[in-house]
């Protein structure tokens, strides 16, 4: 059975709401999910916790959403090139979680497994382990991160097939997969959208089982999407 439909605004609005966490995969602005994010815009939803390596730039990417106001708290590596995501946090407009890039992706990677948390060297010793339970292991002293479990993630890949299969293009792989397996639902908007066995399966990235509908769109980019409840 296929799993696309046509229109993915009203399909994502229905799991939009105030005060969600929502991850989104993408670096600065490569393999962004920049379709969905607008939809998320448009919804006017508040009080948004975006689980994200950055906040792109100002007025592209996820900076929409902080300019328009939606966002109340970040979980994120660094705050890049976004200038007023800089001056927000200055200001402590925007409460902001620095996560160190490595362990943002195995927070999201073990949320997405079903793993409660691990144990991580990284940050023993400063602020990012400040409060939390630590543990020696071999006489190294390790920090307990608990995995990330979203209520809901916007992802995008290059190709996926009607069976909800995805494959990343290069460097915009970068954090989408994680975020593809960390949502309770998931979203994914895609270049292009092929029928099923047209992709090599040692070439998927994300499976299909994550996926439980597909859309393609005309609008400005003529991408596809799909979402995974």
């Amino acid at each position: 059975m296929t799993k696309v439909i046509d229109d993915i605004a009203p399909a994502l609005n229905e799991h939009l709401r105030d005060g969600m966490t929502i991850a989104v995969g993408g670096f600065g602005l490569c393999g962004i999910p920049s379709d969905l994010i607008r939809v998320v815009r448009d919804s006017g939803v508040k009080d948004l916790t975006i689980v994200s390596n950055n906040l792109g730039v100002d007025g592209k990417g996820l900076g929409l959403l902080l300019e328009n106001d939606q966002i109340t708290k970040v979980l994120s590596s660094y705050v890049g090139e976004n200038k007023f995501f800089m001056q927000q946090y200055i200001d402590g407009a925007i409460e902001v979680e620095f996560v160190p890039q490595g362990t943002l992706a195995e927070r999201m990677r073990a949320g997405g497994s079903g793993i409660a948390g691990f144990y991580t060297k990284t940050g023993v010793g400063t602020l990012i382990a400040e409060g939390k339970p630590t543990m020696d292991f071999d006489g190294e002293t390790y920090v307990l991160e608990r995995g990330i479990v979203a209520d809901l993630a916007l992802v995008h890949a290059h190709t996926a097939d009607t069976d909800g299969n995805l494959v990343y293009r290069l460097t915009a792989r970068n954090f989408n997969p994680l975020a593809a397996m960390s949502g309770q639902v998931t979203f994914a908007q895609a270049e292009h959208i092929v029928a099923l066995g047209d992709i090599n399966p040692d070439h998927i990235v994300t499976p299909g089982v994550y996926i439980h509908l597909s859309w393609t769109s005309a609008a400005d980019f003529g991408v596809s999407a799909m979402y995974r409840a």
